[in-house]
């Protein structure tokens, strides 16, 4: 009997990923390459789509051959990207320029006039400042700095689009990026054109797609040429796919409301679906359709978690460092037991976890780290414990948030680097008084691909019953103490209070600190 196997391509911001499954949802090859990212000027980022184009071939082969399958055993793939990675290209997707990567943030002026203009889409920033990262502000910069490009740009595509295209010669957009980052909205007209025209986009439409299509639709085969270079089979079905991260709820088996998704890594963002149109100041969304048909999506963020401990390791724990390496061990194992007989509240330490700024709830870029109540009792342990904790106290805030606004949270359902210590997932628990779902598959990116490929093939009617089937979690759940969340509740109250009372303060001594790299670089 002819297995039948289905491909998920997640690129994400250093390399794509390849992963091959079976219907079942188990990983049977995987395959990864890396690609560059070029740095211009301060703030700049950029990639060059023909480095993603080889990377996905090399990872492709590299799946396929630790599969050992067939490419007539393949019924399908589908994809996911880094949104509001931009190329301006020729209509057959040849790139004029490299692609403005998600993180480039080089339009700040254009988001701070955009913003400006507290025109009614800006809802979905929470009425807040829009973020130089989204599509509207680098395509602005774009007509701004270099119009030739703009101009002989027949196409702006997402890093998404652009391969769809080159997988199947079609142009098309995702309800998963043009909603979450494009300010779209099928259910208002689709594309906001008097917000476009607003701010000087008015040119900007027969650059976009005009067939918006569904995660999971089937958008077309594989052409010959993209086939023979993968090394699969001409008219392989492709389906719709969009944002990594959305891509990665749904490869968390998350269709419905009351679950949320705690995708980590160097930072923390959080998602959970609703059947409610809500926007706030303290969270970005509702992004209707932006996964699944009919619900809207909500999100917030924590901008440096992963980022934060790997900083504390690397700086303070060089000891550490040489005796895993001697005994080839993990040296976050080895933090771990060091903090793990600390009790709740590491005695006293409150740490805010801001060495990037905020990003939810306060989206404060100026605000920067702090550790109070340090005594000469303290050490590395209770500093490392600290941060863990302080990271939680943020979940726990925006999950606060969330309900506050009429978003029930039931579950959680994490995946990324957070999932491989339990001491930080179980003090995530016991802060929330929240149990905690981990996947078997931690390449969730991968597998919601995987799933949204396992519709086009034909193998699943819809999302939900793919990712009812494909999905499986770890039989032990994280479950919440008791006892350490009574315990927990005054240093989270304390945590949440001070934002309020330092973030003038901050903001001073982030100013002084600019003023003074100034000073020192003039003389």
């Amino acid at each position: 009997m002819k297995k039948e196997l289905v491909i998920g391509i997640d690129a994400g911001t250093e390399s794509v990923r390849v992963g091959i499954y079976d219907l079942h949802g188990n990983q049977v090859g995987f395959g990864v390459t890396g690609y560059q990212t070029y740095y211009p000027h301060p703030g700049w980022a950029e990639q060059d789509p023909n480095e993603w184009w080889s990377a996905l071939v090399s990872s492709m082969k590299k799946a396929m051959k630790q599969s050992g399958s067939t490419k007539d055993e393949v019924i399908g793939l589908s994809l996911d990207t880094t949104c509001a990675t931009i190329v301006p290209c020729k209509n057959d997707g040849t790139p004029l320029r490299r692609a403005l990567l998600w993180m480039d943030i080089r339009s700040h002026e254009e988001a701070q006039f955009i913003s400006s203009t507290r025109h009614e889409v800006l809802k979905y920033n929470g009425y807040g400042k829009v973020s130089p990262e989204w599509m509207v502000c680098k395509a602005l910069w774009l007509k701004r700095n270099e119009p030739q490009n703009y101009k002989n740009a027949e196409k702006l595509m997402d890093f998404s689009d652009w391969y769809t295209y080159m997988l199947t010669g079609r142009y098309t957009g995702s309800i998963s990026t043009t909603t979450y980052r494009w300010h779209y909205n099928q259910e208002e007209g689709g594309v906001p054109k008097h917000f476009y025209e607003s701010v000087g986009l008015g040119d900007i439409f027969e650059k976009l797609p005009e067939d918006i299509c569904s995660l999971g639709e089937h958008i077309g085969g594989l052409t010959k040429d993209a086939a023979e270079e993968l090394g699969l089979r001409t008219g392989t079905p492709v389906a719709q796919g969009g944002v990594d991260s959305l891509n990665g709820i749904i490869g968390l088996g998350i269709t419905q409301p009351g679950k949320l998704a705690l995708l980590t890594g160097s930072s923390h963002n959080l998602y959970t679906l609703t059947t409610k149109s809500i926007h706030s100041k303290e969270i970005l969304g509702a992004f209707p359709d932006a996964v699944v048909p009919g619900l809207g999506l909500v999100e917030a963020g924590q901008s440096s978690t992963g980022s934060t401990i790997k900083w504390f390791r690397t700086n303070f724990c060089k000891d550490l460092e040489i005796t895993a390496t001697n005994k080839n061990l993990n040296i976050y194992d080895l933090l771990n037991q060091e903090a793990i007989n600390i009790p709740p509240g590491s005695e006293g330490l409150i740490v805010l976890d801001y060495w990037q700024g905020n990003r939810s709830p306060h989206v404060d870029p100026n605000v920067r780290g702090l550790i109070s109540g340090l005594s000469l009792k303290h050490g590395r342990a209770h500093i490392y414990r600290a941060i863990m904790e302080a990271i939680s106290y943020g979940t726990d805030h925006n999950i606060r948030n969330f309900r506050k606004n009429g978003i029930d949270v039931t579950e959680v359902y994490a995946a990324g680097g957070a999932t491989n210590s339990e001491l930080f997932l179980q003090i995530h628990a016991d802060v929330s008084n929240i149990s905690i779902n981990v996947p078997e598959d931690n390449q969730v990116a991968c597998l919601g691909s995987a799933i949204l490929a396992s519709v086009a093939g034909g193998a699943y009617k819809n999302i939900e019953e793919a990712a009812a089937n494909m999905v499986r979690f770890k039989q032990e759940k994280i479950e919440p103490s008791k006892e350490n969340h009574e315990k927990y509740q005054l240093y989270a109250e304390q945590y949440r209070k001070a934002y309020p009372q330092f973030h003038n303060w901050m903001w001073e001594n982030t100013k002084v600190n600019q003023d003074q790299s100034v000073f020192k670089k003039n003389f």
